[in-house]
């Protein structure tokens, strides 16, 4: 499914993916012109993944992939977002959307921590997050 020229979305699951506001997300994090791909994938692909870039063998809920300073992707493992929505107390829409931002957030070269945490409250602050 293709929404622009600079976001993509491509889902390489079974299940359907609820109607969420994936463009407007990505334009406010990152801006009309970063180009991103969003990519929903199985476990199996992106448990494989996670082992091969990262070395870490377990199944991730999302992998940023930065591809240069105004691209990149994004991997989210839906079956994993749902499981883990229920541990945060989020709705599997809400938690797919925050997974979004913190994805989104990565491909801005930001590593987990305070400036990291304040780019992400400011874009989920704007879509109720």
């Amino acid at each position: 499914m293709k929404e622009n020229e600079n976001f993509t979305i491509t889902n390489l699951t079974k299940g359907r993916l609820p109607s969420l506001p994936f463009t407007q997300i990505k334009e406010k994090a990152l801006g009309k012109d970063f180009v991103v791909s969003l990519v929903f994938a199985p476990a199996s692909k992106t448990k494989k993944m996670n082992l091969i870039y990262r070395e870490k063998d377990k199944t991730p809920n999302v992998l940023s992939f930065p591809l240069s300073k105004n691209e990149g992707e994004i991997f989210i493992t839906p079956t994993e977002a749902k499981k883990q929505a229920k541990k945060f107390g989020r709705s599997y829409e809400n938690f797919l959307q925050f997974l979004f931002i913190h994805g989104l957030i990565h491909l801005n070269r930001l590593d987990h921590g305070d400036e990291m945490e304040k780019e992400e409250k400011r874009v989920r602050k704007e879509f109720g997050i």
